[in-house]
């Protein structure tokens, strides 16, 4: 497995003024990436992804939650968090979705953050340089829309058309400012039961 991986990336990001206002708490932002060899690329169209699943996406889960814990400090540090994968041209959506929606990648970082929520995702194709985008959300809360947050950043030579860039993200902190209330309140005052949203 090692092999199939080419590099690692850590991206971190820290804003500490928004809209012209110091941030009372900054916001910091985290993304560990993965850029590997496409396990299918080559092969003509495979039937059965499983082998290679059960084979990849274990070893991506624990290498990359374990570069996001390190840098946040700790699991209780992470308060959002979220998934992505982007693959290049010569191969299919299905190799970037194989390999992260899969408990075998996101039960790692579920555990090692205490999540409850999904695991929010983004799965792509795309040449080297394409934008890595990691949507966020709480991860015990999916209503919190202060951390309903992206991340953006990009690998300028990944992925190559035989490559796939995986990546999971965390936040420290929401959005700085944030006012738009939660999604509970809009529940409410569109007169549904905030328990069983789909009931009017």
């Amino acid at each position: 497995m090692a092999s199939l991986i080419r590099k690692t990336l850590l991206h971190v990001e820290t804003t500490h003024i928004e809209g012209g206002k110091d941030a009372a708490v900054p916001l910091k932002l985290i993304a560990a990436i993965a850029v590997l060899k496409n396990p299918w690329a080559g092969r003509g169209f495979i039937e059965d992804l499983k082998p290679e699943i059960h084979t990849v996406a274990p070893v991506l889960g624990e290498l990359l939650t374990r570069m996001i814990i390190e840098t946040a400090g700790s699991g209780e540090a992470v308060e959002a968090y979220g998934k992505s994968a982007i693959v290049g041209l010569d191969g299919e959506i299905e190799h970037a979705s194989a390999l992260i929606h899969t408990l075998r990648f996101g039960n790692h970082y579920r555990t090692a953050v205490g999540a409850k929520s999904y695991l929010a995702f983004c799965n792509t194709r795309g040449p080297a340089n394409a934008p890595i985008m990691i949507p966020l959300m709480d991860k015990n809360d999916e209503g919190r829309r202060s951390h309903y947050l992206t991340i953006q950043c990009a690998v300028p030579d990944a992925p190559a058309a035989d490559e796939i860039v995986v990546a999971l993200g965390a936040s420290i902190g929401g959005r700085p400012h944030h006012r738009i209330g939660d999604r509970y309140q809009d529940l409410k005052e569109l007169g549904h039961d905030v328990a069983n949203p789909a009931a009017v």
